[in-house]
């Protein structure tokens, strides 16, 4: 990708009013890209009613919660939660993007066509955890309740590409999550219904990739610093739900999300597709930029191996004591 008019990389060339004008087009045409090849599909159907039972409460014939009710690997329990409370903080979500993409036009269709299908996952994975009894219900309410209360505001609220550049590369981030654990949750329902998100979750990071790479033409070097700043500073959204950080380290041990993954599988890929390393023709600010962020991305992975040769010495360790 060649920028042939450096001015429009002029840090002081857009404001977020004008970009937003600018990038209207192009939020069309992708809308209307995704409602082609987005499938309706219903929640319901991917839930096993079937196996569900009364929980005590206004049922005299209720049973209790005990943890062994479920098919369900304990770190696809833990990932799970992780999964549906982040899914649980749509309200907050959709007031963020609304507020800075607006609701008219083809960007307000967009944010409310994306809020009603990201509304199904919470559903339909609320509904398989309780069917299935696969957590505590008591629990997972107070979790729920405790991390909508806190809020959630967007670390990248004050920018219109900031906030672009972080959901290209946090709704990859909650595909691969969802796929892996469904892929290590045991059961075989469960890693259904997680494909079927993880498909929407696809679409979702296609909308904003093809968009950011729309911005990369506009803005190259504000966006470049852009995307810097969120890959430097990533944190995926459920960071400030109750035990976050436990059971982060919990699922990256158990191999779905971990350093690795975050490199190989959600970060270089959008930077690949979107040829950001190869750009050139940016002006200074743009230019250390690139540089700066092939550092971090050299140190990431550097980081990553480290994480792997201690996961594979505790893989080690743990079939040694399995056969002692």
């Amino acid at each position: 990708m060649t920028i042939t008019s450096p001015h429009l990389g002029s840090s002081k060339a857009w404001t977020d009013a004008q970009l937003l004008y600018a990038l209207e087009e192009v939020v069309e045409k992708e809308l209307n890209r995704h409602l082609k090849v987005a499938k309706d599909w219903m929640p319901h159907e991917y839930v096993p009613f079937s196996d569900g039972r009364n929980f005590p409460g206004i049922f005299e014939d209720g049973e209790a919660w005990s943890a062994d009710q479920s098919k369900v690997t304990d770190i696809g329990k833990i990932a799970l939660v992780v999964n549906l409370l982040t899914e649980d903080n749509l309200p907050s979500y959709h007031h963020e993007i609304a507020s800075l993409f607006g609701r008219d036009g083809a960007w307000g269709t967009w944010v409310h066509r994306w809020t009603a299908e990201e509304g199904r996952h919470g559903i339909v994975m609320r509904d398989y955890l309780l069917t299935s009894r696969a957590v505590d219900p008591g629990k997972l309410e107070q979790f729920r309740m405790a991390h909508m209360a806190e809020g959630f505001e967007s670390d990248n609220r004050h920018s219109m590409l900031h906030s672009v550049a972080y959901v290209a590369f946090q709704e990859l981030a909650t595909r691969v999550s969802h796929r892996n654990t469904g892929h290590q949750s045991g059961d075989p329902v469960c890693d259904r219904m997680l494909a079927r998100i993880a498909t929407d979750e696809n679409l979702h990071m296609v909308f904003y990739r093809n968009l950011l790479g729309a911005a990369f033409e506009l803005a190259p070097d504000l966006t470049m610093q852009a995307v810097r700043d969120v890959v430097v500073n990533f944190r995926m959204p459920g960071h400030g739900m109750p035990g976050f950080e436990r059971a982060a380290a919990q699922m990256a041990i158990g191999e779905i999300y971990n350093m690795r993954i975050h490199h190989d599988d959600v970060i270089q890929p959008v930077l690949r597709f979107l040829k950001v390393m190869d750009i050139d023709g940016l002006g200074p600010e743009g230019a250390k930029a690139q540089e700066e962020l092939g550092l971090y991305m050299g140190g990431l992975d550097s980081e990553a191996s480290k994480f792997d040769e201690k996961l594979a010495a505790r893989k080690a360790r743990m079939v040694a004591r399995g056969r002692a």
